[in-house]
């Protein structure tokens, strides 16, 4: 057997090895970016896979929050808050589809970027509205309530990145949440006065208000 057939066979276990170590970390790393109640990307995933969708002219960013999610924890037990947070990613991942990403913020604030092919993103949400506010499977039906949507089009700010996207969209779930009215569409004109993009009592603050439209 020459040298060099020798060094490769004695640098094989040596590059296994390795290649199982990537693949450990790579495991790690997917898990971090899976939130380990609702199969959704965390914060971080959620992050990177919006970014890129981005820069794709139909992309729609979305907040979603449920509505009077401590009631149902304080009166029917975490495990029935818990079934509710599962059926409403498993409804909003269905609705983005495969082109999309969702993901969970924390609690019980969920986004998503989904690609609206035919412009009617409107028609779309009020349907995932009423697919939200449905009875979660194999509980208690009173265990129920709605989740206000707030969302925006990319291409309407051109200069926001998600960041900023996100904040507008947050602003117009909290003024569906406060009309009641179950989605609301970020656009042009004043709202109401916000602390740096975010309403007041979220994290991160400026005192001007930013365009929030009134058009559902």
């Amino acid at each position: 057997m020459n040298t060099l057939a020798t060094v490769l066979l004695s640098a094989l276990p040596l590059a296994a090895g390795w290649a199982v170590h990537v693949w450990w970390l790579r495991g790690c790393l997917n898990t971090a970016r899976c939130d380990p109640l609702t199969g959704l990307r965390t914060r971080d995933g959620f992050t990177r896979r919006a970014t890129a969708l981005l820069k794709d002219p139909r992309a729609v960013v979305v907040l979603a929050d449920v509505d009077k999610f401590k009631h149902i924890n304080d009166t029917y037990g975490h495990a029935a808050g818990d079934a509710l947070l599962k059926a409403t990613a498993d409804r909003l991942a269905h609705h983005v589809g495969r082109s999309g990403v969702a993901g969970r913020l924390g609690g019980d604030e969920f986004a998503a970027v989904l690609l609206d092919d035919h412009g009617t993103a409107a028609d779309l949400l009020a349907v995932l509205h009423s697919v939200l506010a449905r009875p979660v499977d194999g509980q208690d039906p009173a265990v129920r309530t709605t989740v206000s949507l707030g969302w925006v089009r990319a291409a309407d700010f051109p200069g926001d990145d998600l960041s900023g996207l996100l904040r507008r969209a947050d602003e117009a779930m909290y003024a569906a949440k406060q009309a009641r009215t179950g989605t609301r569409r970020a656009g042009l004109g004043w709202l109401f006065a916000t602390v740096t993009g975010r309403r007041a009592g979220r994290s991160g603050a400026r005192t001007d208000a930013p365009a929030v439209g009134v058009a559902a």
